[in-house]
């Protein structure tokens, strides 16, 4: 027998044979068992377990258990279970899990700043790196490249070419296209450069991962002219200018002449139309473009990686989850390797905690290492669901994963203590991030601040607004919401609107979200005539009312006189709403040249239809 202790929540648990094992099912053969080894003896009991792999059978080489994932799976079926044993293996509470944040001021080795090391070939190899970097950093203080590259030449003679061509290359890598392009245009007038195809295609490249479609559409001119082939790099490099310039539809028209008349569309090619076609929401294009690719007999190449991650995707933006998940099903079948971004993807769009775990889960057992994107995702959603004590664990086992937390973690984190009012946990989280280099920013203020607004402690918010204003950020819109929603939550209107007051004199407008806020708190205070007015200035100000805003305005509407009153209200802003999309019609049916007098009459019939 080989016992297991977990020490994040004090469970032990006692496996015999490999029948207990594969019942109970927080088995992680994909997760190494080096987490448990806090001390010695421990190690020493891994050893056992790993020597004796043969004992169970080969389950998967050894037990592996991850204390995270074991702990929060465990202590969340006992919680559910009413504490009673889920299997007939002997199971002892030694105590109840506690969220504790202390273990995140724990430095990990990863994260702390070391001396680079670099090994050049000799001398003038040193001499050389630095030299380029030294030029790299003045391009980027001087946020242009030109002039510093002329201050290179020496008596007008040429810049070596490794140099224009290494400046390039980085510039790609960075993707700044803006300095590739500027360098090309300017290398273009230089007679010591001789400008080949391949420089044309860079530059028609980099117009067009900027939108310019314009400047792409000349580039592409002056080489049909200058007698170059047709490539296709520069017709996908300007199909790309149209979709980033929402230019759809003169997108699709270039993907269509190179499907009838060439040059035959790449992998990239395909890559790009589809991302168009999923940002232009033009799912059905996207949808028959995949399917050909799909079909073996017509298909002019397989869909790659790429392809099936965009079209999970865009699933996800249409909604249809049901037909994501098969997508992710078919990459398996069709021998396409899913990576991390896969799995992201399907996370991504999962709402229950359950299903996000999961999906985690699954990616580790296919030996794919999950990134700071997945953690990320994973703390999402234990944090919305209110399981701190999950969302804290999982952000321990990246950092012990070696993995770097971005802002984004960081703030994801801080939220799922704020939303639960746990203030001296977020102020933890918060205090971690100067030490891991993730300064906070205006967004982490804010949540740190809505921690104190969800624990009611509304003198710690004002001081810790204060905060906000002496480390030098200026409150956006969120963050004066944020205050007067803490003041409308403790029923002090007086406070309420002095704060209100306050952003109005800072120059900012109030959002849907701080309107439908005062005028719930007047209506919850038996003022319904507050809350009508409160409405109304909501519309009078340009913001349209939302559904939750219309919903709140007729719970509060108690009478009979209120409900008529509330309920004439939110019709007429439909209403309005309506006849303004109407008006946005008639404009584009006078901008439309392919509309002409005879198609007035369907034009009133189809408007009149919209109207009922």
């Amino acid at each position: 027998m080989y016992l297991l202790t977990i020490e994040t929540l004090g469970v032990t648990k006692e496996i015999s044979n490999k029948e207990q094992a594969e019942q109970f099912p927080l088995a992680r053969p994909n997760v190494l068992c080096e987490k448990l080894s806090k001390s010695e003896s421990e190690a020493v009991e891994c050893e056992k377990i790993k020597e004796n792999a043969s004992n169970f059978n080969n389950v998967s080489e050894t037990l592996r258990f991850s204390p995270i994932q074991f702990s929060l799976e465990f202590y969340s079926e006992l919680k559910s279970h009413g504490g009673k044993n889920l299997v007939d293996a002997n199971i002892r509470i030694c105590k109840r899990g506690k969220v504790v944040c202390l273990g995140m001021l724990a430095p990990r080795k990863f994260m702390q700043r070391r001396k680079k090391v670099e090994d050049f070939k000799d001398a003038a190899d040193e001499a050389d790196q630095r030299n380029w970097r030294k030029l790299m950093l003045e391009i980027e203080e001087a946020d242009s490249a030109i002039e510093v590259l002329k201050s290179r030449r020496v008596k007008n003679q040429a810049l070596p070419k490794d140099l224009v061509v290494g400046t390039l290359v980085r510039f790609k890598q960075l993707k700044k296209w803006n300095l590739v392009g500027e360098v090309l245009e300017w290398l273009r007038t230089q007679h010591w450069w001789d400008f080949k195809e391949m420089d044309f295609l860079m530059l028609i490249t980099a117009y067009g991962k900027q939108g310019d479609f314009n400047k792409a559409e000349r580039i592409l001119s002056y080489m049909n002219k200058k007698g170059y082939p047709p490539h296709v790099g520069s017709y996908t490099a300007l199909m790309e200018a149209y979709g980033k310039g929402s230019q759809y539809n003169k997108a699709e028209a270039i993907f269509r002449r190179m499907q009838s008349s060439g040059p035959e569309p790449s992998a990239v090619t395909y890559q790009i139309i589809l991302k168009i076609f999923v940002e232009g929401d033009k799912f059905r294009e996207a949808e028959e473009i995949f399917d050909t690719l799909l079909d073996e007999k017509i298909s002019p190449l397989k869909p790659d990686q790429k392809m099936f991650h965009m079209m999970i995707y865009m699933y996800k933006k249409a909604g249809n989850y049901d037909k994501a998940r098969k997508l992710f099903a078919l990459m398996s079948a069709r021998g396409v390797q899913q990576t991390t971004v896969t799995y992201n993807s399907l996370m991504s769009f999962e709402t229950n905690y359950k299903e996000v775990a999961n999906i985690f889960d699954q990616m580790q057992r296919a030996g794919i290492r999950p990134d700071v994107v997945s953690y990320a995702l994973l703390i999402k959603a234990y944090g919305k669901a209110r399981r701190e004590e999950e969302a804290l664990a999982v952000f321990e086992e990246m950092l012990d994963a070696g993995v770097r937390p971005t802002h984004k973690a960081y703030n994801i984190l801080l939220d799922a203590f704020a939303i639960s009012g746990m203030v001296e946990q977020a102020r933890i989280v918060f205090k971690s991030m100067r030490r891991d280099r993730c300064t906070p920013d205006l967004c982490s203020y804010t949540t740190m601040l809505s921690a104190y607004v969800n624990a009611s402690d509304m003198d710690g918010a004002e001081k810790f607004f204060k905060r906000i204003k002496q480390d030098g950020f200026e409150p956006n819109v969120v963050t004066h919401g944020t205050l007067i929603k803490g003041y409308a939550k403790a029923n002090n209107l007086e406070k309420m609107m002095e704060k209100y007051e306050n952003m109005c004199v800072d120059g900012i407008k109030a959002n849907a979200t701080i309107f439908t806020t005062i005028m719930d708190a007047f209506g919850k205070n038996k003022d319904f005539g507050s809350a009508v007015v409160w409405f109304n200035e909501m519309v009078s100000s340009g913001v349209p009312p939302d559904q939750k805003s219309k919903n709140i305005l007729l719970s509060l509407a108690k009478t009979v006189e209120e409900q008529i009153e509330a309920k004439q209200l939110v019709e007429n802003q439909s209403i309005n709403r309506l006849l303004n999309n109407v008006e946005g019609d008639d404009v584009d049916d006078v901008n439309d040249d392919d509309d002409d007098d005879t198609n007035t009459d369907e034009n009133n019939v189809l408007k009149m239809k919209k109207m009922s």
